[in-house]
């Protein structure tokens, strides 16, 4: 029984959309801003053009700093403009800087 419910699980979270992107807001209580960055290819002219999308997502223990680079899953709706969720920090905000 334990078994399929597993397996259930598991193919919910295959399923889940998952963003990535750097915490530029941390200043709500169990919410960060994250900004997701992509590349779109224009039109007309095939250049390509930086595109950027700020969504809020439920931290609820508060881990993230501005600067972290973090992955965001979609879920049901927290509050009325947060319906993602962190799931997890990927690089720390200065963990990469080597001190000299």
């Amino acid at each position: 029984m334990s078994e399929t419910s597993e397996i259930n699980n598991t193919a919910t979270e295959r399923n889940q959309r998952l963003l990535a992107g750097k915490v530029v807001s941390n200043a709500m209580d169990k919410t960060i801003v994250v900004l997701i960055e992509r590349r779109t290819q224009h039109p007309l002219y095939g250049k390509y053009i930086r595109r950027s999308t700020k969504l809020k997502a439920h931290d609820p223990d508060n881990t993230c700093q501005v600067g972290d680079f973090v992955e965001i899953a979609e879920g049901r709706p927290v509050s009325r403009s947060k319906a993602w969720s962190l799931h997890r920090v990927v690089e720390k905000a200065g963990e990469f800087d080597t001190a000299g």
